[in-house]
């Protein structure tokens, strides 16, 4: 399977269901916009309670979204009685993050049988513009026997 191919139906399931078991994207009001083999995209709407105190998204969510976007896209390649966790990330703020919403793209560079390293970007985007706002690395762990 390659990188951004279409997923079987069940596992599109199995990575919707533990997404939708995640209090911190329900609290934040993210959703999960793309799932495909090592490629998830989350968005993010703009809320005046996500921003920090000169009106943009705050790093928090960004990071927070951008973490959740390369676990999943991980996940996506785990098999079906696995967990997925960050073991580490690093996220570089390139830009200021104003927009309607931000969308965070988490992309697996190197699948492994344990170790995963996923490649994070997230865009701030308005209808006439998507700007690049962060972009950075992340390992995840696969744990074997411990369905998410």
């Amino acid at each position: 399977m390659n990188i951004g191919d279409d997923l079987s139906p069940a596992t599109v399931i199995r990575i919707r269901d533990s997404f939708a078991r995640q209090g911190l994207m329900r609290h934040l009001g993210a959703d999960l916009a793309e799932v495909k083999a090592g490629l998830v995209t989350i968005r993010l709407p703009f809320r005046p309670e996500l921003t920090q105190q000169h009106g943009y998204f705050h790093a928090g969510g960004t990071s927070s979204i951008a973490d959740s976007a390369g676990g999943y896209a991980g996940f996506t390649l785990f098999p079906e009685d696995s967990s997925v966790l960050t073991v580490e990330f690093k996220l570089n703020l390139i830009n200021p993050a104003q927009g309607d919403c931000l969308e965070a793209q988490g992309r697996v560079i190197k699948p492994g049988r344990t170790l995963t390293i996923c490649h994070l970007d997230v865009w701030a985007t308005t209808p006439d513009r998507r700007i690049h706002v962060a972009t950075g690395l992340q390992t995840l762990i696969c744990v074997r026997g411990k369905s998410a």
